[in-house]
């Protein structure tokens, strides 16, 4: 997942001590982070045992981060992949943007925080995230925290209780992005 360092670093340059895990049987109870670039179906071929452990996760109440792709697969599926299952945690799809603007939608964009009371967003609300994306999130429920525009609205972040999400890369989106992941580990 190739964010995985960049978002490593960025957990303990914000004080956190953050564990890498290769099994299933090495995460714990505490906050998991899924992070991830590329396409939804390797993802979730290179995912797959871990789902049952994610979605235990989700229902005992264990904070849950999706950055990017990570985002993607707590859905059910992705345009993308149509034949590959997603996690499912968020009724809905990933779908491509529609956009005659060029894809990926590559660089930073402003964040119009939707929902005030996301906790990613407490005390810093609205600014400018690093994106690198073809797909974005299409929930049949009402989880949507942020948007940007990029010749449509596109959702840039969601919440659901204890599953947050992100389309941008917080861990590349400067002090911002660092803020929104001090605020996941306070949780």
């Amino acid at each position: 997942m190739g964010n995985l360092r960049s978002v490593y670093n960025a957990i303990k340059f914000l004080g956190g001590e953050p564990v890498l895990v290769s099994s299933p049987d090495e995460l714990n109870d505490g906050k998991i982070i899924i992070p991830g670039v590329g396409a939804f179906g390797d993802g979730m071929k290179n995912f797959t045992q871990f789902v049952p452990k994610i979605s235990e996760a989700i229902s005992s109440g264990a904070p849950i981060l999706g950055i990017c792709l990570g985002l993607h697969m707590l859905f059910e599926k992705s345009e993308e992949s149509p034949d590959v299952r997603g996690i499912g945690a968020i009724k809905g799809e990933i779908i491509k943007i529609r956009t005659k603007l060029k894809l990926p939608h590559m660089g930073w964009n402003f964040l119009n925080v939707q929902r005030k009371s996301c906790p990613l967003f407490k005390g810093i609300g609205e600014g400018y995230a690093y994106f690198v994306h073809s797909y974005h999130a299409w929930p049949k429920v009402d989880v949507v925290a942020a948007t940007t525009d990029y010749g449509e609205k596109v959702t840039a972040a969601i919440w659901d209780e204890n599953i947050f999400g992100t389309q941008f890369h917080p861990e590349k989106s400067g002090a911002y992005g660092l803020k929104i992941l001090k605020n996941f580990m306070r949780l």
